[in-house]
């Protein structure tokens, strides 16, 4: 059966929200275990120059709901960036998998050669959509997933390649 878009699209994104939902799971357990507060983990950050755990959180799912979005040929919904707790940053993890499930495959599917443009503060740039899901949206989403990931690990939390995936 061929990779539909639909498939590389909505069906990765959730898998990886599932991903990131286990592994805030485990950080705020550590955070809880080891006395740390939840700022302790969400504010940490791999360099001086790059977003906190909690902004690539937000980031992730922003790009999730951008993606899904966009080669559904819908209007990106605006969320305001307001979250500083684990329970919060759940809570709009699961906005992001509910947004994302509530997409038609029918809706995905066939907008590989649907017109995207993606606003930039540095001007619009214009994709294909199986150009701008395989060049652009997936490799961002993943980055941003696999920053919050790399943060928590490097601040001890427990993790490995197996939660990253989605096992508990």
């Amino acid at each position: 059966m061929p990779i539909t878009m639909h498939g590389a699209s909505a069906q990765l994104v959730l898998n990886a929200l599932r991903g990131l939902s286990i592994v805030l799971s485990k950080a705020e357990a550590f955070a809880k275990e080891s006395n740390l507060s939840d700022a302790d983990l969400l504010d940490a950050r791999l360099a001086p120059d790059m977003f906190t755990a909690c902004r690539q959180v937000q980031i992730a799912t922003d790009n999730a709901k951008g993606m899904i979005c966009r080669l559904a040929g819908r209007e990106v919904p605006s969320w305001a960036d307001t979250e500083t707790t684990f329970a919060e940053l759940q809570m709009r993890l699961k906005k992001a998998m509910d947004l994302v499930a509530s997409v038609e495959a029918s809706e995905i599917d066939g907008s590989e050669s649907r017109e995207i443009e993606l606003k930039q503060r540095s001007g619009s740039r214009f994709f294909k959509g199986e150009r701008y899901l395989i060049d652009y949206a997936i490799p961002n989403f993943l980055f941003h997933v696999t920053t919050a990931y790399g943060i928590f690990r490097m601040k001890g939390v427990p993790l490995g390649k197996m939660n990253f995936l989605g096992a508990a």
